[in-house]
């Protein structure tokens, strides 16, 4: 079946099973492993010298106690979580990336609540890898600027409204949500967005290399595997790609912010790409460019002879997703999508 064909059966299966309350029944399914667990991969060791040494009361009330900043940090490490399904049906491993100023939460519970694609992707029997990125929640955090060369960049509650497609732009974001003025027909839930600021987390513009670094260390652990990116992590997507073509087995690409050079797509020739891009775009300050330049280096993969599916969720029949697809309200209808095209690629059992 012809891939526009199929993604738009996705919608209409996923619209019809939400109607008939096939898709709460699937989504209340219990989970079944075989295994799960945690480490951390990649980082490495920097010596730090020549700060001064301070007496710190380490509690309130306490007796002070010398601090020593000098001597050896470990830095840059990759916080992974995975889940092994008791019965698997992926042919490989799934692995999910998460964007700039995020952590793996993205992909666990909704914050209105509903199961995330963790467990979407657990419950159709893929083992599923979610990780914390270099400098994002249990991965921890270095100095700066001796050793993350940058200051922190902090969100404010609104920045993401206005700037993720959530909200109608600037001024658009209120701390009532009755006077919040979301994009007409909008998804994302937008009485639970607190819940998603809480999520938010500080995020560096210098560690795109020790990022990359770790991801490919976590490509070398468990791979050959499916990887799923989004935002950001797109070019760290399509960098390991280009480096491991032959552990990166296919890539999704949900709202990549950004892909790489476009002369360096022939690298990732023989790894199938799907890329999607949600609702709202065209009349967006940003995201026309972004998507454009995506276009230009899905063109120059195809014309190197790579395979790559690209869909606007809307003229697939899907509408009013955010930049945060897989948090709106119908991010089931995509992951349907996404596990229909891994199916076509001979990646399901």
């Amino acid at each position: 079946m012809a891939f526009r064909q199929w993604a738009r059966r996705s919608a209409c299966v996923a619209a019809t099973a939400l109607l008939l309350g096939g898709l709460a029944a699937c989504t209340q399914a219990p989970i079944q492993l075989a295994e799960m667990g945690s480490f951390h991969v990649g980082g490495r060791e920097v010596l730090v010298t020549g700060k001064p040494v301070k007496e710190i009361a380490l509690t309130a009330n306490g007796v002070p106690a010398k601090f020593d900043p000098n001597g050896l940090y470990q830095v840059e490490q990759m916080y992974v979580q995975y889940f092994i399904p008791k019965s698997p049906r992926g042919a490989l491993p799934i692995l999910l990336w998460h964007g700039g100023g995020l952590t793996g939460v993205t992909y666990e519970t909704t914050p209105d609540g509903r199961e995330g694609w963790l467990n979407y992707f657990v419950k159709k029997g893929w083992a599923t890898y979610n990780s914390d990125a270099v400098e994002r929640g249990r991965s921890g955090f270095a100095m700066s600027p001796e050793i993350f060369q940058t200051e922190p960049l902090f969100l404010t509650k609104e920045n993401p409204f206005e700037r993720f497609r959530i909200g109608q732009g600037a001024g658009s974001y209120n701390k009532d949500v009755a006077k919040m003025k979301p994009l007409p027909g909008n998804q994302f839930p937008i009485e639970a967005y607190d819940n998603f600021t809480k999520q938010n987390v500080p995020r560096w513009t210098s560690t795109d290399a020790p990022t990359i670094a770790a991801y490919t260390a976590l490509v070398d652990k468990v791979c050959p595997c499916v990887v799923l990116v989004h935002s950001q992590a797109g070019l760290f997507g399509a960098r390991i790609a280009e480096a491991r073509p032959d552990k990166v087995k296919a890539l999704v690409m949900v709202e990549p912010a950004a892909v790489g050079p476009i002369e360096d797509a022939p690298k990732m020739k023989n790894v199938p790409v799907l890329a999607i891009y949600g609702d709202y775009i065209a009349q967006d300050s940003r995201w026309p460019t972004i998507r454009g330049n995506g276009i230009k280096f899905y063109d120059a993969l195809r014309a190197a002879g790579g395979s790559v599916d690209m869909v606007d969720l809307p003229q697939a029949g899907i509408k009013g997703n955010s930049h945060m697809v897989m948090m709106d309200r119908n991010s089931d209808q995509v992951a349907d999508l996404i596990q229909n095209w891994l199916a076509s690629r001979g990646l399901y059992k």
